[in-house]
């Protein structure tokens, strides 16, 4: 079983940018973890609601456990230490073996802090590091597409009506997104080729993936 940790700066990120990765993940098998830097909202009411729509999301994309740091909005730049802190503590709960957070060239200025200090942690705690694509990410580059299926992107569709009070932009928009991501990086050619249904994708760069060899005692090694 892998440890997955995903962190981001606020409520419903991780589910944008990766709801399908997130219940492909779990249906593996595997352990998926959700940190949340921010409540998301301003008031105690106003959390308490976003966190109760992160459980919904997460508990449809077979999410194990989904924590949260009291990080305000628009207030990471002068919170960085508390942030860094905050991190160390979330890394060593459950020391996670793959980890996934937002890519550091981004207009929003709490997602480009996120990413510059799980960076800094992750990079110290763990085996492997992904940055995913959100909608305010510039001149993002993946080196992985990863595809997903129609049973997917349904899952994907309903844990974004989870977030019901975000109205500022239809949570559809990401869907459309999710079906034409792979013709913008992916060759037509190669895309035709893809599975029947395999039309959706999400976007990850790399920033470390450590591969171990399958064979390391020499016993077995071919002479």
């Amino acid at each position: 079983m892998t440890d997955v940790l995903i962190v981001v700066a606020h409520p419903d990120d991780a589910e944008i940018a990766m709801g399908m990765r997130m219940l492909d993940h779990a249906l593996t098998g595997d352990h998926v973890r959700v940190h949340c830097l921010s409540p998301g909202a301003p008031t105690a009411e106003g959390a308490k609601l976003r966190r109760s729509e992160c459980l919904a999301a997460g508990a449809l994309l077979g999410v194990a456990q989904y924590t949260f740091s009291p990080i305000p909005d628009n207030e990471f730049v002068e919170r960085r230490v508390e942030i860094n802190r905050a991190l160390f503590c979330v890394f060593g709960e459950r020391r996670p073996d793959v980890v996934y957070t937002h890519f550091p060239d981004d207009q929003h200025l709490d997602h480009r802090i996120t990413a510059d200090e799980v960076t800094t942690v992750a990079l110290r705690e763990a085996d492997n590091l992904y940055y995913f694509r959100s909608p305010y990410s510039h001149e993002f580059e993946p080196t992985e597409v990863f595809v997903g299926t129609p049973a997917l992107l349904t899952s994907k569709a309903e844990a974004l009506r989870c977030f019901a009070s975000q109205k500022q932009l239809g949570m559809d928009t990401f869907l459309t997104l999710a079906a034409v991501t792979h013709r913008q990086h992916v060759h037509h050619r190669v895309v035709e080729r893809f599975p029947a249904g395999h039309n959706y994708a999400e976007l990850f760069r790399t920033v470390r993936n450590i591969r171990f060899a399958a064979h390391a005692d020499p016993e077995n090694s071919i002479s």
